[in-house]
């Protein structure tokens, strides 16, 4: 079984490792020459945990290679995934699907007889048949097949998702698209993982309408976690008694400061377009998006509200990539908090254990440091922006002793308040009671 993959970002990186570590020939492909050679020399350029190790294996063992010769890649080929990036669209909110098209104008001119052509890449509904019509029309003599099959990766987590996923979504237009899938992805069914068979457009939409309901979920839980710092109420408990009723599960009732990061802000905004541009609106994730958008500059309010004048005051913030064990800064709650927090009068003195490089050019006017004790030097309010494992088990009394003013504001809820009771600290954090110092 030969698979080509188009596109080295998260998606086709993870997916052209994960599958060759099943035994599969796979080619990733792009056209950033740069990219592939550095690729080729082990240097891998996102932070996902596992995956350089991966890469490594495979393409030692000649499974696993990288090229920019997409005609090479693509020629005789059983399945093609496209893994291309569809990033939000400024104008209207759909995806953009420049990328797309033009590896779908490249592959058309390289395909052979047989290969199955997979949407990897999130996209809109109904891009998988234009895509098949695109094809079709460049090559009327070539007898070819279709199919959609969107990611479920976890940023952090991909690896784990892609090898022991709890379902996997395929989308087919033909037999013979539905029996290269299978086979692809036997590896996975022998160990009970569902493979759920259905039509393209009815694939495409399952991706958006995940993502769309997860964001829901966050955006749900930070409005009751509003209601319950009017009530005295603590979040924490609410979510775990609505989370153990089985109808609702507890993944995603984590109040916070909104959700970021490369999925569900422009997946979340390309269905509410979809659904605009097809007369039906979905008003419940427009309210979402607006949610979301405002969660972030409250959150900046309750930095402000622990420091008092901020003007010469220092914050120190732990944390700016959007989630931990990744160093992915896509829409990331920083990338709105921190300038706000700038423009009020605070210097700021930032860490993130991965992703300092890919924020330095995001976030200027920011102090960097590697270790968050030397970020802390000289604070008068620390932030936790980001639930990094590394924050949970800080010294407290080290910490008390670089800071200016013992003050926390917790904005991912990871001490229990009653933790620092008797350190010292003013501690905040959403949806529970405050700790006075």
């Amino acid at each position: 079984m030969k698979i080509s993959i188009i596109g080295t970002g998260y998606v086709g990186l993870v997916s052209g490792a994960c599958f060759s570590e099943y035994g599969f020939d796979v080619t990733c492909v792009d056209n950033n020459a740069d990219k592939v050679a550095s690729l080729d020399r082990g240097e891998i350029p996102i932070f996902e945990p596992g995956l350089e190790a991966l890469v490594a294996h495979n393409k030692q063992a000649g499974r696993l290679s990288f090229t920019s010769d997409i005609a090479a890649a693509v020629a005789g080929c059983d399945a093609v995934f496209i893994a291309v990036g569809t990033p939000e669209r400024s104008e209207d909110g759909n995806a953009d699907l420049s990328f797309l098209w033009q590896a779908v104008d490249e592959i058309a001119d390289n395909l052979t007889a047989g290969t199955v052509v997979v949407t990897k890449s999130t996209v809109v509904v109904g891009t998988s048949a234009k895509i098949q019509a695109k094809i079709a029309a460049k090559r009327p003599e070539l007898d070819f097949s279709m199919a959609s099959n969107p990611e479920f990766l976890r940023e952090g987590s991909a690896l784990e998702d892609f090898m022991r996923p709890n379902r996997v979504v395929i989308g087919v237009h033909d037999e013979r698209g539905r029996e290269v899938m299978e086979h692809i992805y036997r590896p996975l069914s022998v160990r009970d993982a569902p493979l759920m068979f259905t039509s393209l457009q009815d694939a495409e939409l399952i991706k958006y309408a995940a993502n769309g309901f997860l964001a829901m979920k966050i955006s749900f839980i930070n409005e009751i976690a509003d209601l319950c710092e009017k009530v005295s109420g603590n979040v924490q408990d609410v979510a775990r008694g609505i989370g153990l009723d089985n109808r609702i599960g507890p993944k995603f009732l984590h109040a916070g400061p909104g959700y970021g990061g490369s999925c569900f802000p422009k997946d979340t905004k390309a269905l509410a377009a979809m659904g605009r541009d097809h007369g039906s609106p979905i008003q419940l994730i427009e309210k979402v998006i607006e949610i979301n958008d405002k969660r972030k500059p409250q959150m900046a309010e309750r930095v402000l509200a622990g420091v008092g004048d901020p003007k010469g005051k220092v914050a120190a913030v732990l944390g700016i990539a959007f989630k931990p064990n990744t160093d992915d800064i896509r829409d990331a709650p920083s990338l709105t908090i921190i300038p706000l927090l700038q423009e009020a009068g605070l210097k700021i003195r930032a860490s993130d254990p991965e992703a300092i490089d890919n924020a330095k050019a995001e976030l200027p006017g920011v102090e960097w440091f590697e270790n968050e004790y030397e970020a802390a030097e000289g604070a008068d309010v620390l932030v936790i922006l980001t639930e990094w494992n590394a924050y949970r088990g800080l010294d407290l009394e080290r910490i008390k002793q670089h800071m200016r003013s013992p003050v926390i504001v917790d904005l991912r809820n990871i001490y229990p308040p009653g933790e620092l009771a008797g350190t010292g600290f003013s501690y905040s954090s959403i949806g529970r009671p405050t700790l006075e110092q």
